[in-house]
């Protein structure tokens, strides 16, 4: 299993530097970024910054979308990347949530996201690409490396995700939830002719090491406020029971709006309705032996990255715990199994 962090590009940028280059020294292998250009910084000028002071991680926006992002621009800022600093971007892609909300857009559509993750991928793997009736290429690109992580919840995203995505990403830690999601996408993976195997999958939550549970839960109940966000839009569409399981949809029954500018933070004051039960499932907290014990069952699915979520109070202590403790443990887990 490998380790990413998830940062916020809140100023100051160096501050966000300093943590991906924290996350290096203990032992993250991927380094991700929020990307909402109004609520925070503009990520891919950080990334570049991350980059150049870092030697091994991987870095890639957590996630994009194909609404606010011509996808060629986006294409364009990976190659040059990975033309800058070696192969070491990523492209986790949805259909978008607070960067198209709070300029009130709307998610695309999958047809969208669908043809944007193959424009994307084939421009950014230095491939031509057909696009609006043109074949694109960058004439400069060589060699360049780029896989395309798509975000779902919903049933026909979780399709299209095992259709074409080179990898999973799913913004919750809940093993029952993540059992029947990454079955999901698998089936639609061997459906289309896909090696299930070839798919990579990452789960992402907050992650917290402390003692002091009432603490933790507050400091990660955002986190259920921001899932609560695609989970309406599910329910919407399909009705609160049958689509997806019923401990992802129950919860929502008392929210009653959201306020973007909270987003994603700990100091959420529209998150009440998420009880601490859904806080406790949704999110990894408490001792390393916690931790421990739920990413096993989660590395037991087929987990193939965890990605904490890092907006709290207490970053640098859950990484260096992370660094000495967890990703050793798991890695050790690995090892005897071979």
């Amino acid at each position: 299993m490998d380790f990413g962090v998830v940062l916020q590009t809140n100023p100051p940028a160096a501050r966000t530097v300093q943590l991906a280059k924290l996350a290096e020294a203990h032992g993250f292998s991927h380094v991700w970024t929020f990307d909402s250009h109004l609520l925070w910084q503009e990520p891919y000028v950080i990334h570049s910054a991350i980059l150049a002071e870092t030697k091994r991680v991987t870095v890639g926006p957590f996630v994009t979308n194909p609404a606010t992002r011509d996808w060629t621009v986006t294409a364009s800022v990976f190659a040059t990347l990975n033309e800058m600093y070696g192969n070491r971007t990523i492209c986790g892609i949805g259909r978008g949530d607070s960067a198209v909300r709070v300029t009130n857009g709307k998610p695309t559509t999958l047809k969208e996201l669908r043809e944007s993750i193959h424009v994307i991928r084939e421009l950014g793997n230095s491939r031509p690409v057909g696009y609006n009736g043109a074949t694109l290429q960058f004439p400069w690109s060589r060699g360049s490396e780029l896989d395309v992580w798509v975000a779902a919840y919903g049933p026909l995203a979780l399709k299209l995700t095992g259709e074409v995505g080179d990898g999973f990403i799913l913004q919750l830690a809940d093993v029952d939830i993540a059992a029947w999601m990454i079955t999901t996408v698998r089936d639609a993976a061997e459906a289309a002719g896909r090696d299930p195997d070839s798919i990579a999958f990452c789960v992402a939550a907050p992650m917290y090491i402390g003692t002091d549970r009432a603490h933790m839960l507050e400091q990660c109940r955002w986190f259920g406020g921001m899932v609560g966000n695609h989970v309406a839009d599910i329910v919407a569409k399909y009705g609160q029971h049958g689509a997806v399981p019923d401990a992802l949809t129950d919860y929502i029954a008392g929210r009653t709006g959201y306020d973007y500018n909270t987003h994603g933070k700990a100091d959420n004051d529209h998150v009440d309705f998420v009880p601490d039960e859904i806080v406790e499932r949704f999110c990894i907290l408490g001792s390393a032996e916690e931790h421990i014990a739920k990413l096993e069952q989660l590395r037991a699915l087929g987990v193939t990255q965890f990605a904490g979520y890092l907006q709290h109070d207490n970053k640098e202590e859950t990484m260096r715990v992370y660094g000495e403790t967890v990703i050793p443990a798991l890695q050790a887990h690995v090892a005897a199994k071979k």
